[in-house]
């Protein structure tokens, strides 16, 4: 038997449901205007999974957000934004970390787009961008989010 967490989760009317199998590999909160437009708060956070880690349990999704950029699905019945398919990293999905129907996990690693956060917010990230970090520099805070998690 696996000791992999098993995460269930859905959108807010429960027309979609989904199931993570493994551990996430980083969590993130962004501060984009992008992000804060799409969820009607200070940020959006998430969780990045490997995309063979995810199953979609019930339900289909929409494209809603950026079209052509990056596939963001929300449900298509309430429209809560549930996961991202970030454009040319097809191995990875980018679940909101608060569609789980469990949240005591989550908390941000790292957070992005400083530059844009509203001046009141605080997270307890431990790495901070005022942009999106550089690719290069995902796998140094990937392996030290590991390290956090052990």
């Amino acid at each position: 038997m696996s000791n992999e967490p098993v995460r269930d989760g859905g959108c807010r009317c429960g027309a979609v449901r989904f199931r993570t199998t493994g551990p996430e590999i980083i969590t993130m909160a962004c501060h984009c205007t992008g992000c804060q437009r799409m969820t009607a708060s200070a940020f959006s956070l998430s969780a990045l999974f490997a995309r063979s880690a995810f199953e979609l349990l019930q339900g289909e999704t929409v494209i809603g957000g950026q079209h052509g950029v990056h596939r963001h699905h929300h449900c298509g019945h309430c429209l809560s934004w549930l996961y991202t398919l970030p454009d040319g990293l097809d191995e990875f999905i980018n679940l909101r970390a608060t569609m789980f129907d469990d949240t005591e996990w989550i908390a941000p690693f790292v957070e992005t787009c400083t530059s844009e956060k509203l001046a009141w917010v605080t997270t307890p990230a431990r790495f901070s961008f005022e942009q999106f970090p550089p690719m290069e520099s995902f796998g140094d805070l990937i392996s030290a989010y590991a390290d956090a998690r052990a």
